[in-house]
Order: C-alpha cells, then sequence, then structure tokens
C-alpha cells in the first residue's frame, strides 16, 4: 500500500516537472520561452469583453462612443432615456404574453401583459410597426387593445407570409436591424423614430 502510494505521489510530482520543463524551455533562444509568452497573453486575457447584463452592455457601448466623439453635445445626451427604453424591451421579452393567429394573408398577433408590461407594449409595438412598415412587402397594422397591442403583419405574397409566420410576433420585434441606431439617437437626445 505504502508503495503505490508512492509511486502514485513520484508520478505526479515527476508529471508536474515534466509539464514546467516543456512549459519554460530554459536555454532556448530569445523568443521560445513558453511560459513568458502564456504570462503576456494571460494577462490580456483577464480584459472582460462583456460590461454585464444586456441593458448594462448597450448603455456601456453608448457612453464609450459619445466619450469617443469630439462633436457629442453633452448638453442633450439622455441616457437615462435610452434606460427606459432599454426597461421597456426587457419587459416586452420578458413578460409580455402573445397569443398568434394565422391570417389567410399574415399573422395577427396579440400581446398583452400587466401593468408596466402594456404600457411598454404601447410605447413600442406601434414605433416599430413603422419600421416594419418601411418594407413595401407586406402591409402592418399596430392596434391598441385594452390589456396591450395586436401587431398585424399581411402580404400577398406567399413566401412573405411564410417568413411572417415563421418570424412570429417576437421575430417581427426583433426584424429591421435599426436598433443600435436608435439607441445611439435616442442616447444623443435625438428623436429616434422621427423618420
Amino acid at each position: 500500500m505504502k508503495t503505490t502510494i508512492i509511486l502514485i505521489v513520484t508520478a505526479l510530482l515527476g508529471g508536474t516537472a515534466f509539464a514546467t520543463a516543456q512549459t519554460t524551455h530554459s536555454g532556448l533562444a530569445d523568443g521560445m520561452d513558453h511560459a513568458m509568452h502564456v504570462q503576456g497573453q494571460s494577462r490580456q486575457d483577464t480584459i472582460l469583453t462583456e460590461p454585464g447584463q444586456g441593458a448594462s452592455a448597450a448603455l456601456s457601448e453608448v457612453v464609450r462612443m459619445l466619450e469617443a466623439d469630439p462633436d457629442t453635445d453633452w448638453g442633450q445626451v439622455d441616457l437615462g432615456g435610452l434606460r427606459a427604453h432599454l426597461v421597456d424591451m426587457d419587459r416586452l421579452v420578458s413578460d409580455t404574453i402573445v397569443e398568434e393567429t394565422a391570417l389567410p394573408n399574415g399573422l395577427s398577433a396579440m400581446a398583452t401583459g400587466e401593468g408596466d408590461t402594456t404600457a411598454a407594449l404601447r410605447r413600442m409595438v406601434p414605433a416599430h410597426a413603422v419600421q416594419l412598415a418601411q418594407d413595401d412587402r407586406w402591409a402592418v397594422a399596430a392596434i391598441e387593445a385594452e390589456n396591450g397591442v395586436e401587431l398585424r403583419v399581411t402580404s400577398d405574397d406567399p413566401a412573405v407570409v411564410a417568413r411572417t409566420r415563421g418570424l412570429g410576433f417576437f421575430g417581427l420585434m426583433a426584424s429591421q436591424d435599426h436598433h443600435r441606431e436608435h439607441h445611439l439617437m435616442m442616447a444623443r437626445g435625438e428623436d429616434a423614430h422621427a423618420q
């Protein structure tokens, strides 16, 4: 038993010595010391690339862009407004209940929620419907209801109808990749939906 333990400890220590020898390569030419190379890399790898959850990451990115732009009008900057919009986006994705109904020529999505979620839907769905309507392959309507908003998207093209149904409410709300541009406009205090 003692002999087995001694052999295991010797094997472990020998493996450690072998691994160290493999990374240091002492006596090799300059630039070939892997231990130094790995140490340099690990310092760079400690810089995080994700500054937090989604809203925090978006705000951090916008702040970085505003600070890098010498033309930023700090008197107009409205990061509080952008934060409120990001909270609305989170409520839309996390707290909205959607009932989708296939129409012969498209999709009706009744999005409902309670309290702040309903308010968020009333702000976001009509504004996004305007963006969706810029694509002339479909017709888009946002119809306010008692506890939410109906998003109705229709088309005469069967391929567009299939795409609409495939996207569903959440896919439609995420399509027309304008969000980043609008977020920067909001942060600068500009009217992001004045197009």
